[in-house]
């Protein structure tokens, strides 16, 4: 199942919908006209157990096709699959190789962690500005993992439990204001640096442990790895954060990115990201997410 918000035109109004085969279903016009009780924010229908109820929904909107409105996804302005999280928890340095480029000799022994906030949030298709007080902007394509309830100490092996599903995410980095100190807050949480979506998918859609993920900078593959050569697998992380805060329904966490980012490579072949670039993060079985970039003037 597949889930995704949305504004109409000339509306500021957040839509929730469901995707099917033949088009997106409008969560809210479903619910009235079918009298199936679901709520219109997405954080709700995690923290509920509403799966069910629209399982109806979607049942029923394929076998009256021809009876009932679907939403044109040209028509829509997508908005971040969870717009306000109590917590977005970033993974740094999860990846081998991508350890390995940043010139670090050995893979991490815990998970290195770090935040982003909720003024970095961005959606699918939005033109993402770049700080006019930084240059070396890089962009990298991550898993997102966002929790479906309460979790504290929660243990490896039932910590999926905890899940409510998965979504892409571009942890966008300016990388002279990351390292201009120890901490990388300056170069992690500008405004609109963690564009994420365009779905939220629900767990049981896809084996989280072996997934492709590919980032493509202007139509040219620049990332290409898979969930397995995660160093830190997701039941790991979600394990490892609960045992130091609470994790809570709508919580988002981004797992690292693969290698192939612009700081790997040697500082003569640096092609920061610029005005007018276009990066699309594809994960299989989640979507693809695309961006486009300007310098702030």
């Amino acid at each position: 199942m597949k889930f995704i918000q949305y504004f109409q035109a000339n509306s500021n109004d957040i839509q929730v919908g469901v995707l099917s085969d033949l088009g997106i279903i409008d969560i809210r016009e479903a619910s009235e006209t079918l009298g199936i009780r679901v709520p219109n924010q997405l954080k709700d229908i995690i923290e509920g157990a509403y799966k069910d109820r629209i399982q109806q929904i979607l049942d029923y909107y394929t076998h009256h096709a021809h009876e009932v409105n679907f939403v044109d996804a040209d028509t829509i302005v997508y908005a971040p699959v969870i717009h306000n999280p109590e917590k977005i928890i970033c993974v740094g340095l999860n990846y081998h190789d991508h350890v390995s480029e940043s010139k670090i000799s050995d893979d991490p022994e815990e998970p290195v962690l770090f935040s982003k906030f909720n003024n970095a949030l961005a959606s699918h298709n939005q033109v993402i500005p770049l700080n006019k007080h930084g240059e070396q902007f890089d962009y990298e394509g991550e898993l997102v993992v966002v929790i479906g309830k309460t979790a504290k100490n929660i243990s490896h092996s039932e910590a999926l439990d905890a899940v409510f599903g998965y979504s892409i995410a571009n942890d966008v980095s300016v990388r002279d204001l990351q390292f201009k100190s120890s901490q990388w807050l300056l170069g992690k949480t500008n405004d609109f640096s963690a564009p994420v979506g365009p779905y939220l998918t629900t767990k049981d859609e896809v084996d989280i442990n072996n997934l492709a993920i590919k980032t493509y900078r202007n139509g040219a593959e620049v990332q290409s790895a898979s969930t397995k050569q995660m160093i830190f697998k997701v039941a790991e992380i979600v394990s490892y954060i609960s045992e130091y805060m609470t994790l809570q329904a709508g919580d988002i966490i981004l797992t690292g990115t693969p290698s192939g980012v612009v700081l790997g490579y040697p500082e003569d072949q640096q092609n920061w990201l610029k005005t007018g670039d276009e990066i699309s993060i594809e994960i299989e079985g989640l979507g693809r997410l695309t961006n486009s970039f300007e310098i702030e003037e």
